[in-house]
C-alpha cells in the first residue's frame, strides 16, 4: 500500500471516531446554515480538524483544499501536491439520522488524483484506490458492473439543492432517464454514489454543481475499478466544472448521449 494512502486511512479513522460518537446524540448538535440547504455542524469542523492534523504531521509541505477551512498552503513553497477533503459528505443526511454519509479524502498531484478514500463510517465500508493499483472495498478488489444497456442500469444522481439555475436542464435529463433505465436513486452523498459505481452497486451516476471535495475521492475509485468518469462533455475537468458523469464504459457513453441532448450551454462554460 502506498505510504500516503496509509496516512489517509489513519486520518479517516481518527475522524470516524468523532462522527460515530456524535451520531447517537444528534439532538444536541449545533447546526449552522452556510447557504440554502447547505449545513455545517460542529462534527464537520472537528472531523476536518482531526483529518488535517494527521495529514499535516505526515506531509506538512502539501497544500490542502477542505470544505470547511478552504484552501491553505503547505510548508513547501509551490508544492504540486494537494489534499482534497470532505470530512462529512452528506451532512444533511447525518443531522437527520439518515445513514448515508461518508468521509472523503484524496491526494492530487498537479491536479490529478493519485490516492483516494471514501469511508462509510456507519457501515464500516472503506473504499480506497491508488493510481495504477485498482480499487478496494475493505481490502477486497472491486470493479464496476458488467451492465451494457441503459435499460438494465440502476443510475444514481443528486438533485440540485442550493443553485437552481440549471434545474430545467436537470429535470429534462431526469425525465428521460427515468423512462430509459431500470431505476434512479438519489441517496444524498456524491462520494458514496461514486464508490457504489466503483463496486457495481450502481451502474452509472450523474450530477452537476458539485464541489471538488464532493468528487475527488470517488473519482479515482471509479477509474481504478474499470469505469469512466468525466464532465457533461465527457472531458476530464469535472473537478473544475463540478459537473460529473460516471459509469461502466458502455453506460457512461449512453448517459453522455442523454445529458448532451438536454444540458444548458452554460453548464460547462
Amino acid at each position: 500500500m502506498h505510504p500516503a494512502l496509509n496516512i489517509i486511512i489513519k486520518a479517516a479513522r481518527r475522524a470516524s471516531q468523532i462522527i460515530n460518537r456524535s451520531s447517537s446524540e444528534l439532538e444536541h448538535l449545533k447546526v449552522t446554515t452556510k447557504r440554502q440547504s447547505d449545513f455545517v455542524t460542529e462534527v464537520d469542523k472537528a472531523a476536518e480538524a482531526a483529518i488535517i492534523e494527521v495529514l499535516r504531521d505526515a506531509y506538512p509541505e502539501y497544500g490542502i483544499l477542505a470544505e470547511e477551512t478552504g484552501l491553505t498552503a503547505g510548508t513547501g513553497a509551490g508544492s504540486e501536491y494537494q489534499w482534497i477533503i470532505d470530512p462529512l459528505d452528506g451532512t444533511t443526511n447525518y443531522i437527520h439520522g439518515f445513514p448515508q454519509y461518508a468521509i472523503s479524502i484524496a491526494l492530487a498531484y498537479k491536479g490529478q488524483v493519485t490516492q483516494s478514500l471514501v469511508y462509510d463510517t456507519m457501515r464500516n465500508e472503506m473504499f480506497t484506490a491508488s493510481k495504477g493499483s485498482g480499487t478496494f472495498l475493505n481490502e477486497r478488489r472491486v470493479r464496476v458492473s458488467k451492465c451494457l444497456k441503459l435499460e438494465d442500469a440502476l443510475i444514481g444522481t443528486g438533485f440540485p439543492y442550493h443553485s437552481f439555475i440549471h434545474v430545467d436542464a436537470y429535470l429534462a435529463m431526469l425525465k428521460e432517464l427515468m423512462q430509459k433505465t431500470s431505476g434512479i436513486r438519489r441517496p444524498g452523498a456524491a462520494s458514496l454514489d461514486l464508490a457504489y459505481v466503483a463496486c457495481g452497486r450502481l451502474d452509472g451516476f450523474w450530477e452537476f454543481g458539485l464541489a471538488p471535495w464532493d468528487i475527488a475521492g470517488g473519482s479515482l475509485l471509479v477509474s481504478e475499478a474499470g469505469g469512466l468518469i468525466g464532465d457533461l462533455s465527457g472531458n476530464d475537468n469535472y473537478l473544475e466544472t463540478g459537473n460529473v458523469i460516471a459509469g461502466t464504459p458502455k453506460i457512461f457513453s449512453q448517459l453522455l448521449q442523454v445529458t448532451d441532448t438536454h444540458r444548458s450551454a452554460k453548464l460547462n462554460a
